[in-house]
């Protein structure tokens, strides 16, 4: 591998390339998805309030905001290491996925105050005292273990830069399996195991994320990878390693975080704050909108791992055929993905509805959720469009214009948006702030693809001479 000719990376069929890295890497990347979304479906079951999915959702968005922060800056792992392989020095790789763990170890030490906070947070959303425990219930437990959660993304980045994302993908069902054993086990208190209800849920997740972090880093440290590229010689942190990837990936920590501030403020204030089901219908059309979106954001990974390699080896031609390709499959996806969620929007939202749930609050959520499901399928093709060629431009290295411009349109558009449509038309009630992110992401998706468009991003390179 490492004496290989960057020529010989090259495939003759971009779909087939494009496909073999995406499928892997969007079981991957819907790993965490997968586990809120049983998480969900089991919390539905411990009794017939609705409070527990929306508190679920409550504390799993709230400790997944600042958590976003560091996915973002360390994703730029997969650039560094694609374009070191494709520049022919794949040696290069694993100091940066090692000083990736390092930044994330620094940015979980960070995020401890904030956990502790969490209860704060939710009284000062108006939330009621019994969603407060239980939201702040889950959500610290995914603040505190969030170390696991972070530091894995830096070896995953590596296997995505390195093109071998089928190992991440393998370590992705078994974290969800051992997700769902332990959900079984620790909510309802299966073969002598306490019963711990929301609790167990959370820790279960924890549990599924660790085992699906330890075996990409079990074959990193592994005898074949040492002897080839000299992964466990690597380990000491380096402060130019991590000024490279903070300088490159503050733009993506940023845009991710800023989004993410933003999704939170609009789920847990413009649409939960609105009431206990609209705040559970809201997180229902959620879930079923981070099944959609977190493939793409797969599609994605594989777009800036395959346009990295091409950057790499100073072929943009090839680079921009790839993102080509990723847009073409991203859109199609998500576009079906939206068909899906207005045909079968009443049963995607009964399915986190206990049987005995009182009929006037099944009602009420079931119409709210049906309502949230249309506006999602409003944007999904240009969610679609946006997720490809910001995969794209990150694996060219150009961050910065695209970090910037999804800040300004998330609090001016979103934010800004929805509290303007919520104040001056109150009679769209919860369904008004969901036309607002619907316009944020079509704004979104069409200056990202005039970016892409202007050709700035292929004169790019991080590979160092050195």
């Amino acid at each position: 591998m490492k004496n290989a000719e960057p020529n010989s990376l090259i495939d003759p069929s971009p779909v087939r390339e494009l496909v073999r890295i995406a499928l892997p890497s969007v079981v991957a990347s819907t790993s965490y998805t997968v586990m809120q979304f049983v998480d969900k479906w089991v919390v539905s079951h411990i009794g017939p309030d609705p409070v527990y999915v929306g508190a679920q959702g409550s504390g799993g968005l709230a400790a997944w905001i600042p958590v976003s922060i560091a996915y973002g800056v360390i994703s730029i792992v997969n650039t560094f290491v694609s374009q070191n392989l494709g520049a022919g020095k794949p040696e290069r790789g694993p100091a940066y996925a090692w000083n990736g763990m390092w930044l994330g170890v620094l940015a979980w030490l960070l995020l401890i105050p904030y956990g502790l906070m969490l209860p704060n947070l939710f009284e000062l959303m108006g939330y009621e005292p019994r969603r407060v425990e239980l939201a702040s219930e889950y959500g610290q437990i995914m603040v505190f273990g969030s170390v696991v959660t972070i530091c894995s993304r830096a070896i995953a980045h590596f296997f995505y830069g390195m093109q071998r994302p089928g190992v991440v993908m393998l370590a992705a069902v078994a974290g969800n399996l051992v997700n769902l054993l332990f959900n079984w086990l620790l909510v309802f208190g299966q073969l002598g195991f306490p019963a711990l209800g929301l609790t167990g849920s959370a820790i279960a997740t924890l549990i599924g994320t660790s085992v699906e972090g330890l075996i990409p880093l079990a074959l990193f440290l592994g005898p074949k990878l040492d002897a080839s590229l000299r992964t466990r010689r690597q380990w000491r942190p380096d402060f130019r390693l991590m000024r490279d990837i903070l300088g490159l990936g503050w733009p993506a920590g940023l845009m991710y975080g800023s989004e993410m501030i933003c999704w939170g403020f609009f789920m847990l204030y413009l649409v939960g704050g609105q009431g206990p089901e609209a705040g559970t219908a809201g997180f229902i059309a959620q879930q079923w909108m981070s099944l959609s979106f977190m493939p793409a954001v797969g599609i994605a990974t594989a777009v800036a791992s395959t346009v990295g390699k091409y950057m790499g080896m100073r072929r943009p031609d090839l680079a921009a055929k790839r993102a080509m390709v990723g847009l073409a499959i991203a859109m199609a996806y998500m576009g079906c993905c939206g068909i899906l969620f207005v045909l079968f929007r009443v049963p995607m939202v009964d399915l986190f509805m206990p049987d005995d749930t009182p009929p006037a609050a099944r009602d009420l959520v079931l119409d709210l959720g049906g309502k949230f499901l249309i506006a999602t399928a409003a944007f999904q093709l240009f969610d679609g469009m946006a997720m490809a060629i910001g995969g794209a431009l990150r694996g060219a290295g150009d961050t910065h214009f695209l970090g910037v411009v999804t800040v300004v349109l998330s609090w001016s558009v979103m934010v800004g948006g929805g509290l303007a449509i919520v104040a001056y038309l109150p009679q769209w009630g919860s369904v008004g702030p969901w036309v607002a992110a619907a316009s944020y992401i079509a704004i979104l998706a069409i200056v990202s693809m005039a970016r892409f468009l202007t050709g700035g991003w292929r004169r790019r390179s991080v590979v160092s001479s050195t």
